[in-house]
Protein backbone atom coordinates (compact mmCIF):
# COMPACT_ATOMS: atom_id res chain seq x y z
CA UNK A 1 0.00 0.00 0.00
CA UNK A 2 1.26 3.36 -0.89
CA UNK A 3 1.47 6.22 1.41
CA UNK A 4 0.77 8.74 -1.63
CA UNK A 5 -2.50 10.27 -2.43
CA UNK A 6 -4.76 12.30 -3.70
CA UNK A 7 -3.87 15.58 -1.66
CA UNK A 8 -3.16 19.65 -2.34
CA UNK A 9 0.11 18.57 -4.45
CA UNK A 10 -1.43 16.46 -6.85
CA UNK A 11 -2.93 12.79 -7.71
CA UNK A 12 0.94 11.37 -6.34
CA UNK A 13 1.69 13.92 -3.68
CA UNK A 14 2.68 11.98 -0.25
CA UNK A 15 -0.15 12.05 2.50
CA UNK A 16 0.76 14.47 5.05
CA UNK A 17 0.56 12.63 8.69
CA UNK A 18 -1.09 13.56 11.95
CA UNK A 19 1.79 14.97 14.31
CA UNK A 20 2.51 12.37 16.87
CA UNK A 21 0.94 12.05 19.93
CA UNK A 22 3.17 13.30 23.34
CA UNK A 23 3.82 9.76 25.01
CA UNK A 24 2.52 10.24 28.83
CA UNK A 25 2.07 7.80 31.15
CA UNK A 26 -1.85 8.08 31.70
CA UNK A 27 -4.31 6.12 29.57
CA UNK A 28 -7.75 8.39 28.12
CA UNK A 29 -9.41 7.54 31.13
CA UNK A 30 -6.95 9.28 33.26
CA UNK A 31 -5.58 5.84 34.70
CA UNK A 32 -1.84 5.31 34.56
CA UNK A 33 -0.45 2.73 32.02
CA UNK A 34 0.50 -0.43 33.23
CA UNK A 35 5.01 0.24 32.08
CA UNK A 36 4.70 3.30 34.35
CA UNK A 37 3.48 1.50 37.55
CA UNK A 38 5.75 0.56 40.69
CA UNK A 39 5.67 -3.38 42.12
CA UNK A 40 3.91 -1.84 45.43
CA UNK A 41 0.99 -0.59 42.45
CA UNK A 42 0.39 -3.85 41.03
CA UNK A 43 0.35 -5.11 44.24
CA UNK A 44 -2.48 -3.10 44.81
CA UNK A 45 -4.34 -4.21 41.54
CA UNK A 46 -3.72 -7.99 42.42
CA UNK A 47 -5.09 -7.20 46.02
CA UNK A 48 -8.48 -5.72 44.63
CA UNK A 49 -9.06 -8.81 42.38
CA UNK A 50 -8.62 -11.19 45.20
CA UNK A 51 -10.71 -8.46 47.43
CA UNK A 52 -13.27 -8.54 44.70
CA UNK A 53 -13.50 -12.22 44.78
CA UNK A 54 -13.99 -12.24 48.11
CA UNK A 55 -16.69 -9.71 48.43
CA UNK A 56 -18.39 -11.03 45.32
CA UNK A 57 -18.01 -14.46 45.21
CA UNK A 58 -17.15 -15.24 49.44
CA UNK A 59 -14.34 -17.36 48.64
CA UNK A 60 -11.97 -18.17 51.29
CA UNK A 61 -8.61 -16.12 51.22
CA UNK A 62 -6.41 -19.21 50.63
CA UNK A 63 -8.38 -20.32 47.21
CA UNK A 64 -7.80 -17.00 46.33
CA UNK A 65 -4.47 -16.39 46.79
CA UNK A 66 -3.41 -19.30 44.92
CA UNK A 67 -5.63 -18.43 42.03
CA UNK A 68 -4.47 -14.74 41.97
CA UNK A 69 -0.74 -15.70 42.21
CA UNK A 70 -1.14 -17.71 39.22
CA UNK A 71 -2.24 -14.63 36.89
CA UNK A 72 -0.42 -13.30 34.26
CA UNK A 73 2.15 -10.36 35.39
CA UNK A 74 2.17 -11.44 39.19
CA UNK A 75 5.80 -11.80 39.47
CA UNK A 76 6.26 -8.01 38.41
CA UNK A 77 3.87 -7.29 42.00
CA UNK A 78 5.08 -7.02 45.69
CA UNK A 79 4.02 -9.88 47.00
CA UNK A 80 4.90 -9.22 50.52
CA UNK A 81 2.56 -5.92 50.19
CA UNK A 82 -0.01 -7.74 48.07
CA UNK A 83 -0.36 -10.71 51.05
CA UNK A 84 0.04 -7.93 53.45
CA UNK A 85 -3.03 -6.61 51.44
CA UNK A 86 -5.15 -9.53 51.07
CA UNK A 87 -4.99 -11.09 54.40
CA UNK A 88 -4.92 -7.78 56.51
CA UNK A 89 -8.19 -6.92 55.13
CA UNK A 90 -10.42 -10.19 54.50
CA UNK A 91 -9.10 -10.92 58.32
CA UNK A 92 -10.42 -7.39 59.84
CA UNK A 93 -13.17 -7.02 57.36
CA UNK A 94 -15.62 -5.87 59.52
CA UNK A 95 -13.56 -3.31 61.71
CA UNK A 96 -12.07 -1.91 58.71
CA UNK A 97 -15.83 -1.57 57.79
CA UNK A 98 -16.61 0.07 60.81
CA UNK A 99 -14.17 2.74 59.95
CA UNK A 100 -15.08 3.28 57.09
CA UNK A 101 -18.97 3.34 56.97
CA UNK A 102 -19.64 6.65 58.87
CA UNK A 103 -17.55 8.16 55.98
CA UNK A 104 -20.06 7.54 53.46
CA UNK A 105 -23.46 8.74 52.68
CA UNK A 106 -25.00 5.40 51.85
CA UNK A 107 -24.93 1.62 53.15
CA UNK A 108 -22.18 -0.13 52.74
CA UNK A 109 -24.31 -2.73 51.23
CA UNK A 110 -24.99 -0.54 48.73
CA UNK A 111 -21.68 0.50 48.23
CA UNK A 112 -19.94 -1.13 44.39
CA UNK A 113 -17.65 -4.43 45.57
CA UNK A 114 -14.92 -2.32 43.75
CA UNK A 115 -15.10 0.55 45.82
CA UNK A 116 -15.45 -1.07 48.85
CA UNK A 117 -12.53 -3.11 48.14
CA UNK A 118 -10.69 -0.15 47.23
CA UNK A 119 -11.51 1.41 50.70
CA UNK A 120 -10.50 -1.45 52.36
CA UNK A 121 -7.11 -1.00 50.87
CA UNK A 122 -7.32 2.23 51.83
CA UNK A 123 -8.10 2.24 54.97
CA UNK A 124 -5.47 -0.59 55.58
CA UNK A 125 -3.00 0.88 54.17
CA UNK A 126 -3.51 3.99 56.71
CA UNK A 127 -3.83 1.87 60.08
CA UNK A 128 -0.57 -0.95 58.67
CA UNK A 129 1.67 0.71 56.18
CA UNK A 130 3.26 3.57 57.82
CA UNK A 131 5.89 3.99 55.43
CA UNK A 132 3.11 4.74 52.84
CA UNK A 133 2.10 8.61 52.99
CA UNK A 134 -1.09 9.63 53.69
CA UNK A 135 -1.32 11.34 50.26
CA UNK A 136 -0.57 8.57 48.61
CA UNK A 137 -1.90 6.27 50.16
CA UNK A 138 -5.12 8.40 48.74
CA UNK A 139 -3.30 8.31 45.24
CA UNK A 140 -3.38 5.02 44.70
CA UNK A 141 -6.95 4.35 45.95
CA UNK A 142 -7.73 7.06 43.47
CA UNK A 143 -5.88 5.46 40.36
CA UNK A 144 -7.31 2.07 41.15
CA UNK A 145 -10.93 3.21 41.17
CA UNK A 146 -10.42 5.22 38.07
CA UNK A 147 -8.69 2.09 36.27
CA UNK A 148 -11.61 -0.92 38.33
CA UNK A 149 -14.39 0.89 39.12
CA UNK A 150 -17.83 3.04 38.17
CA UNK A 151 -17.41 6.29 36.44
CA UNK A 152 -17.42 8.59 39.25
CA UNK A 153 -16.06 6.44 41.85
CA UNK A 154 -12.79 7.98 42.06
CA UNK A 155 -14.02 11.11 43.34
CA UNK A 156 -16.58 8.87 45.84
CA UNK A 157 -13.50 7.40 47.16
CA UNK A 158 -11.35 10.08 47.49
CA UNK A 159 -14.25 11.95 49.93
CA UNK A 160 -14.37 8.97 51.95
CA UNK A 161 -10.54 8.30 52.25
CA UNK A 162 -9.90 12.06 52.46
CA UNK A 163 -12.62 12.42 55.88
CA UNK A 164 -10.80 9.19 56.90
CA UNK A 165 -7.37 10.12 56.98
CA UNK A 166 -7.61 12.46 59.58
CA UNK A 167 -8.84 10.15 61.93
CA UNK A 168 -6.20 7.15 61.23
CA UNK A 169 -2.88 9.00 60.29
CA UNK A 170 -4.08 12.98 62.58
CA UNK A 171 -0.35 13.52 63.20
CA UNK A 172 0.56 13.55 59.21
CA UNK A 173 -2.29 15.32 58.20
CA UNK A 174 -2.03 17.97 60.78
CA UNK A 175 1.62 18.33 59.44
CA UNK A 176 1.10 18.40 55.87
CA UNK A 177 -1.74 20.69 55.95
CA UNK A 178 0.79 23.01 58.82
CA UNK A 179 -1.66 22.68 61.44
CA UNK A 180 -1.97 21.61 64.83
CA UNK A 181 -3.35 17.72 64.96
CA UNK A 182 -6.92 17.57 65.47
CA UNK A 183 -7.95 15.87 69.18
CA UNK A 184 -9.38 12.69 69.50
CA UNK A 185 -13.39 12.60 68.75
CA UNK A 186 -15.21 12.72 72.09
CA UNK A 187 -12.38 15.05 73.64
CA UNK A 188 -12.67 18.65 74.69
CA UNK A 189 -10.45 21.45 73.20
CA UNK A 190 -8.37 22.99 76.09
CA UNK A 191 -10.16 26.72 75.75
CA UNK A 192 -13.44 25.01 76.10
Amino acid sequence: MSDLGDTEGGAFAPKKRPPRQARTGTTSTGARKAGSKSNRSRAREFALQALYQHLVGGNDAAAIDAFTRDLSGFHKADSAHYDALVHGCIEGAAQLDALIEPHLDRKLAEVSPIEHAVMWIGAYEFQHCLDVPWRVVINECIELAKEFGGTDGHKWVNGALGNLAPQLRAAEVAADRGAAPAPPQGSQHPQD
